[in-house]
């Protein structure tokens, strides 16, 4: 860092927000010999990942699979050894297309859905060579105009316009309805193409591996096993309870204002709250006008994620297109009391009550109304003032002009979190790191080359939050 008198002359970093992100970045500033400090909205550390004891087991009421080959994650999951475990895999499954109501083995559902994701991923070897790097044939001079115009128009439509347009049948269409109304948490309707295809190359454009990658191993310890590992290493205080009203960025300084008017001022802040969370914030200067539309617009993540208590041991997958409560579920506890605890997805969270036996036995009707429901539970994100969305699914549109647009920014207002990030955008916590710590990282490059300016010299009228 820059001295001056023998001294070491220290920066200042606000971030906002205690998730996966806010963390990750607190602890990359630190390192580098930045001050922090952390106001976290909520009364507890973790953001959208959230590990609480319900039913009898620690659930995750948010994020939940991990895996080897997300490097972001895994490198932290190595770097606190924490060990993962893997999901059952299911025997049966139970299916709806077209009205009907199909029961078969998984492996028998798996040879029918394969090949609409193949048909969906058409394309995402040639756009995405370097998934991390996704408009990477954007800035690569030898693409050819014939792929940058496929490029450019692959992000139009639904999701499942291929299918439709390729004349697959109803059964399949509602198949692959089913899968990407859980996985986006939104309509089908209005789901990204390009992010299906994005996912593709993030899982060697295997439909099996994306499965395995968002649905097959868990921590041990549960998210909060690492993420309280994460916030065991940062040296300020996290302040919980602590929600930010208003921030104004100028080319000197920024000035945070706290809920309840405390003010804060530091050489840059990082906010890493969701896209349906920044209306909270006041920025000042505003947002861009495209930035803005984001925010008014956003993601298409409107879905919910319930965990349902049935009776008797059943090793099963189901799925259901998008017009029911939940559109994916698995088994994913087996209990000595002779009872399953699955964990499903829909893409609407006012179609289901998490938190009404009855409501959820309506929604296991739908496969077989031999389950019997005992209890459920869950956390209805899109209604939580503090995330407005689940995870940050894409909306068509959103590839090209969507998350890219917070990034790059080279004001004293950064943006991260796992809507930002250019790998594993929104859907796993593997973005969320990644974007915590290049976010970081920038800006202690900036200081250290002095294309911030000098450090923000303390305002003695201002109070700062301990």
């Amino acid at each position: 860092m820059p001295k001056g008198n023998n001294t070491e002359i220290r920066h200042r970093v606000i971030v906002v927000g205690a998730g996966f992100s806010g963390l990750v970045a607190a602890r990359e500033l630190e390192a580098a010999g930045v001050d922090v400090s952390i106001y976290e909205a909520r009364n507890r550390i973790g953001g959208r990942a959230w590990t609480d004891h319900r039913m009898g087991y620690d659930l995750e009421m948010g994020a939940t699979w991990v895996h080897w080959m997300q490097p972001f994650v895994w490198s932290e999951i190595t770097r606190y050894d924490q060990k993962i475990y893997a999901s059952p895999y299911p025997t049966t499954a139970y299916w709806v297309g077209a009205g009907k109501a199909y029961t078969g083995s998984k492996d028998e559902l798996m040879k029918i859905f394969y090949p609409l994701q193949h048909k969906i991923f058409e394309g995402s070897r040639e756009f995405f060579p370097y998934p991390h790097d996704p408009f990477y044939i954007l800035n690569d001079k030898s693409t050819s105009p014939e792929l940058l115009k496929r490029f450019l128009a692959a992000d139009t439509g639904s999701v499942l316009d291929c299918l439709r347009d390729a004349g697959y049948s109803q059964e399949e269409i509602d198949l692959a309805d089913s899968y990407w109304s859980g996985a986006s948490q939104g309509p089908t309707a209005t789901c990204s193409p390009m992010m299906a295809k994005h996912w593709a190359a993030l899982s060697d454009h295997r439909g099996d591996l994306l499965d395995e990658q968002t649905l097959g191993f868990k921590l041990a310890k549960g998210m909060k096993g690492l993420y309280t590992s994460i916030a065991s290493d940062i040296k300020a205080t996290i302040n919980l309870n602590t929600a930010v009203a208003a921030i104004e960025h100028t080319d000197v300084g920024v000035r945070v204002t706290l809920a309840d008017g405390t003010v804060d001022m530091a050489d840059a802040v990082i906010v890493t709250v969701p896209i349906g969370a920044l209306k909270n914030i006041e920025l000042s200067p505003a947002l861009n006008e495209d930035q803005q539309n984001l925010v008014r617009e956003g993601s298409n993540s409107v879905g919910c994620k319930i965990w349902i208590k049935v009776k008797g041991r059943h090793e099963m997958a189901a799925a259901a297109p998008g017009n029911n409560p939940i559109s994916l579920m698995q088994c994913e506890y087996f209990g000595e009391d002779d009872t399953t605890v699955l964990v499903g997805f829909g893409a609407d969270h006012e179609a289901i009550d998490l938190t009404s036996v009855e409501s959820a036995q309506k929604a296991m009707n739908v496969w077989s109304k031999d389950f019997v429901v005992v209890d459920c539970t869950g956390h209805d994100w899109v209604a939580d003032k503090w995330s407005g969305q689940t995870w940050a699914t894409l909306k068509s549109g959103q590839f090209f002009k969507g998350w890219n647009l917070f990034s790059g920014i080279d004001t004293r207002l950064r943006f991260a979190g796992a809507d930002w990030a250019r790998g594993w955008n929104g859907v796993v916590v593997d973005g969320a790191i990644e974007s915590g710590i290049t976010t970081a990282r920038r800006l202690v490059r900036e200081f250290r080359a002095g294309l911030l300016g000098s450090p923000l010299e303390p305002n003695p009228k201002t109070t700062s939050v301990a």
